[in-house]
């Protein structure tokens, strides 16, 4: 009823293309991460707490 359509080659080509690219992208995070120097490590491990946050208050006010 309906002609098909040939798009095996390039839809091939396409899922070909995106997952080299997914994991070029992951071994180069991995290889970077796993290379990285002491004291960039040190500088990463405490990143999140380098600069000092008040602390959250979650007591209940009794003064009411």
């Amino acid at each position: 009823m309906f002609r098909r359509l040939i798009f095996d080659d390039s839809a091939t080509l396409f899922t070909l293309v995106a997952f080299i690219t997914a994991v070029s992208i992951f071994v180069t995070i991995s290889w970077r991460a796993l290379r990285m120097k002491r004291p960039q490590l040190a500088h990463f491990e405490n990143l999140p707490f380098s600069t000092p946050t008040p602390a959250a208050r979650h007591d209940p006010d009794t003064a009411a």
